[in-house]
This record gives C-alpha cells, sequence and structure tokens, in this order.
C-alpha cells in the first residue's frame, strides 16, 4: 500500500492556515461573546493582549530553539497546542479559562513564524522562495478571512462553544496532515546552524536586536498588525455600534477585507517579479488604504458600498505581504532564520498586545468610528515609515550591498 506524499509547501502554508485561523476566533466572535463570558469588550481586548504578550515574550527564543535543535517537531507541537486551547475554552466556558487558554494558544502561536520561514528558506529551491512565500502567506490570510464564516456559522447556529471545537478541529485534521509518513515535513531532517559558529546564542541575539535593519523591520511590523488588526478584530462590532449595521452586512464587509487582503497577497506577488521600487509601491496602496478607511469612518455607506470599501481596504494592504517577508529573508544570516523571523514577527504582536485593549475601550466608551481613525493613523505612519526606510536605502544602495527595502 503506497503512501500519499505531500510536498513541505502545502503542509506549512496548512499550517500557517491554521495559525491565521486561530488567530482570528475571538475576533470572529467577538459580538457574541461578551454575553457568552459575562464580561465586556475589553475584558475581551485583555484574552487578545494575553495571547499577543505571551506570543511577543516567546517568539524570539523559539526563533533560537528552531535554529538550534530544527523546525519540524516544533512545528507540530504549536499545531497540537493551539488546537488544544481552544478545545479547552469549549470544554470549560468560563472568563478565567478563556485567559488560561489564550496564552497557551499565544505560545503555540509562537511556533508557525520562526518555524514556517525557517523551513521555506532552508528547503525550498531559492529560484522560486518568493512564489513559496506568496502560496505561504495567502494560506494565512485565507485562513483569517474564513474564521468569520465559518465559526459565526457555527456559533449562530448552535452556540460559541462549538464554534471554539471547530477551530480546534480543523487544527487536529492539519495536524493530521503534517503528521503523514514519507511526506515533505517527515524528510526534513537536517538542522541549519548560522556560518558564524564562534557567535554563540547570546551573542548573536544582541547583535540580532541591536542591528537597524531588525529594528525597522520590527517596527514595521508593529505598524502593520495596529493598522489591520482594528479592522479585522473590532470592525463588526464598531459597524454594529457606529453605523447600525445588521451582524450579517458587518460579518460580509470583514470577509470582504480579508478575502481580498488573501488575492492582494497574491497580486503583491508577481507586483514583485515586475518593478525595483517596492518601497514606493507599498507606501502608495497604504496611502490608499488610509483614504478609503477614512471614508469608511466618515461616511454611512450602504451595505454594497462598505462590502466594496473594506474589500479594496483589504487588497490594498494585502499587497506588501510579499515583498516584507523578502525583506526579512535577505536580513537573515544563512541558517539564522528562525532568530531573525522570531524577532521581527515579534512586532505583530507588540502591536497585538497594545491594540485589543485600546480598542475595547474605544466600543465600551461609545466611540466605535475611533476604530477606524485610530486604523487610518496607523496606516498613515506605515507611509512614513516605509518612505524613510526608502529613502535611506537608495542612499546606501550605491555604496554597500544592503538588503533593499521591499525589493
Amino acid at each position: 500500500m503506497s503512501i500519499v506524499h505531500v510536498g513541505l509547501l502545502p503542509q506549512v502554508a496548512t499550517a500557517h492556515f491554521v495559525s491565521h485561523l486561530h488567530i482570528m476566533v475571538l475576533a470572529a466572535l467577538f459580538p457574541l461573546l461578551p454575553v457568552f463570558f459575562g464580561v465586556g469588550y475589553v475584558e475581551l481586548g485583555l484574552a487578545l493582549s494575553i495571547f499577543n504578550i505571551v506570543t511577543a515574550l516567546v517568539q524570539a527564543p523559539m526563533g533560537f530553539v528552531v535554529d538550534h535543535y530544527g523546525a519540524r517537531r516544533l512545528l507540530i507541537a504549536g499545531v497540537a497546542l493551539g488546537s488544544i486551547s481552544f478545545l479547552l475554552i469549549a470544554l470549560f466556558p468560563s472568563y478565567s479559562c478563556l485567559l488560561i487558554a489564550m496564552a497557551l494558544a499565544g505560545v503555540a502561536n509562537a511556533v508557525y513564524h520562526p518555524a514556517n520561514y525557517a523551513l521555506l528558506s532552508q528547503e525550498i529551491n531559492p529560484a522560486h522562495i518568493g512564489k513559496a512565500f506568496s502560496v505561504h502567506t495567502f494560506a494565512g490570510f485565507l485562513g483569517a478571512a474564513i474564521a468569520p464564516v465559518f465559526l459565526l456559522g457555527i456559533a449562530t447556529a448552535s452556540d460559541p462553544g462549538l464554534a471554539f471545537v471547530g477551530a480546534a478541529l480543523v487544527g487536529f485534521v492539519a495536524l493530521g496532515l503534517l503528521l503523514i509518513p514519507g511526506s515533505g515535513l517527515a524528510r526534513v531532517t537536517r538542522v541549519h546552524h548560522a556560518r558564524e559558529p564562534a557567535l554563540n546564542i547570546a551573542s548573536t541575539r544582541r547583535l540580532s536586536l541591536l542591528s537597524p535593519m531588525i529594528l525597522s523591520l520590527t517596527l514595521l511590523f508593529v505598524l502593520l498588525n495596529l493598522s489591520t488588526s482594528a479592522i479585522e478584530k473590532f470592525s463588526v462590532a464598531a459597524l454594529m455600534q457606529g453605523q447600525g449595521a445588521t451582524l450579517p452586512w458587518a460579518n460580509s464587509a470583514l470577509t470582504a477585507f480579508l478575502f481580498a487582503s488573501a488575492f492582494g497577497v497574491l497580486a503583491g506577488g508577481a507586483l514583485a517579479d515586475r518593478t525595483q521600487r517596492h518601497g514606493v509601491v507599498a507606501a502608495t496602496a497604504f496611502a490608499l488604504a488610509a483614504v478609503l478607511t477614512a471614508i469608511v469612518a466618515t461616511t454611512r455607506l450602504s451595505e454594497l458600498a462598505l462590502i466594496i470599501a473594506l474589500g479594496a481596504v483589504g487588497f490594498l494592504t494585502g499587497l506588501i505581504a510579499p515583498s516584507r517577508d523578502m525583506l526579512v529573508r535577505a536580513a537573515s544570516p544563512k541558517g539564522a532564520e528562525g532568530k531573525t523571523f522570531g524577532i521581527v514577527s515579534t512586532g505583530f504582536n507588540i502591536g497585538g498586545a497594545i491594540g485589543p485593549i485600546g480598542f475595547g475601550w474605544m466600543l465600551d466608551q461609545g466611540h466605535p468610528t475611533a476604530i477606524f481613525w485610530a486604523s487610518v493613523t496607523f496606516m498613515s505612519l506605515t507611509v512614513v515609515l516605509t518612505l524613510m526606510q526608502e529613502w535611506y536605502l537608495a542612499r546606501t544602495r550605491t555604496s554597500t550591498p544592503l538588503p533593499v527595502a521591499f525589493k
């Protein structure tokens, strides 16, 4: 009996799909959770913050573990732990259990970026790495896009507890795919180390954290998270409170944003092969997204217009993702991809820790429109940082062969 062979890229992409679906679980169910847990939006924002704080604390060390011991086992463990975490919420539906489970899910989430990007960087043919990054990122965005439809559909048809079970089951199915004998992931047995063996882990950590490129990329990831998480996690509640949108229409607008983001990633991957001015392109995309988000904040749009507007915002913000990943890979020492992606991706979780409590406070204080204005502000700061980075690197390009932003 022959064993089905599954390639490494589909497996890693599936894990990324699960990671983003799990990130979106609370956000997808947000309008229903205050009643389910008997808490306010600030308390739910705290649960999201705990998830991101734990990930932020664990992710950089996890990158060192990935590079030192290998990514395969850690990725399998991460998918398993994340799935168990959401199953615990369904089995013990209390606010205290929610906080504990989100902390465990945060540990699981810390595995994905360093493990996934290390596997792709080390195992995929360099001639195809750009496309591999695009497929990987698309899968993650697709998981986030499916989450509201899938989870909210289960919750409204039954109750939020079964939606948490659904999130766990998706993870367990993906775990089965990762464990197929003879598959791409099963064949990864090597542990890659950085070329400079004289540098121990502590000194490498100091060098990485003090690198201007790494610090700049980390800040960029913070701003990217704050720009989009306001819409991803709070727009449904904001639209219902501020514009009187019904739950189905508000959720449809969020779904349009998420699906368009996923296809924006694919478009960004194709665009990356056809232009050299990726910093300018990214800044332009985010500037247009900021304008459209400001329109959503100031205008009472019809249901269809709202879906189109947020879909366009999602597409524009998705364009930046492939170039972002290529930039981090270019800044990574050979064999140190896990720690570099682990450090830089911490920026996502810093933003994720800061944003939810503030955004939840805005809703509890009766300022739903402020959710969109916050997104506009962070998009604008992203534009400024991107243009400054492009200007700086344009000056150094001719003298030193440095990694080029969005190139």
